[in-house]
């Protein structure tokens, strides 16, 4: 496990597991209609996520490179799960008024998320407090990246890109559609192109530069996912079919009115 490729392709599958079985349990939790019990029963994955970065601090060597990793994606993971099935998400939950823009807007759309925004900013401040002074810093470096990434992802869905995928956006958060713009790409796009193009090769750098197994490793952790993070940017304007990556793994969609939701 300390080669970087290694390191690389596991953080690819980590990602990708991790993304589909998110999805799969929000799709099962839409289908019977038990999203809190769902975000409930997924407590373990955030305590367990905690534990393991809380061992990793003091632990400066190739285990602790994985285990920071793994827990920052697992604390991670149970927040995106607890959004995406509609139990921290925001004050508003109606769709956007036809013809609305400008402030008026951007305050509105950004109500339907500041729950969970709040949420986010909490996660890397607590992981920030803790892993000063530490050892290992994996933890609060790998949230950082995948905080970085879901901001310009979200700024640029409000803005405009060509293309959105909805076909993933869960029955409780259907009116977050409305508030995505379908268009030519901002000012939004090149910025966050750049700032993780800068990340990806900050972090290659430092994995060609690295000088023991524990930072080769951790680097190849961390330029695996800030690639990831640069191609989910691309792909909002690349016409490639992404959603068949996870499609093939979830249960059918069940339709909800607007008296369910």
């Amino acid at each position: 496990m300390t080669s970087p490729w290694i390191a690389s392709l596991f953080a690819i599958f980590v990602w990708w597991f991790s993304t589909g079985a998110i999805l799969v349990a929000v799709r099962r939790a839409d289908r019977l209609g038990r999203h809190g019990m769902t975000v409930f029963c997924w407590l373990p994955m955030l305590a367990a996520g905690v534990a393991a970065v809380a061992l990793s601090l003091p632990v400066a060597n190739v285990l602790g490179a994985y285990m920071g990793f793994i827990g920052a994606l697992a604390i991670w993971g149970w927040i995106e799960l607890a959004f995406l099935a509609g139990v921290i998400t925001g004050p508003m939950r109606q769709e956007c008024p036809p013809g609305l823009s400008g402030k008026d807007r951007f305050f509105r759309a950004f109500s339907t998320v500041a729950y969970h925004e709040l949420a986010l900013v909490i996660g890397l401040l607590a992981l920030v407090v803790v892993s000063d002074g530490a050892g290992n810093r994996m933890a609060v470096s790998t949230y950082l990246v995948l905080f970085l990434a879901r901001i310009f992802a979200k700024l640029n869905l409000y803005f405009g890109v060509p293309r959105i995928n909805t076909e993933f956006v869960p029955d409780r958060l259907a009116h977050l559609k409305s508030y995505f713009r379908r268009g030519p790409v901002t000012l939004a796009f090149p910025a966050a192109i750049t700032v993780l193009t800068a990340l990806l090769a900050v972090c290659a750098e430092r994995l060609w530069s690295a000088q023991s197994e524990a930072s080769v490793v951790g680097f190849a952790l961390l330029t695996a996912l800030a690639a990831l993070a640069l191609l989910e940017h691309w792909l909002m304007v690349v016409p490639l079919p992404d959603a068949k990556l996870w499609r093939w793994m979830l249960p059918a969609p069940k339709t909800m009115t607007k008296e369910e939701r």
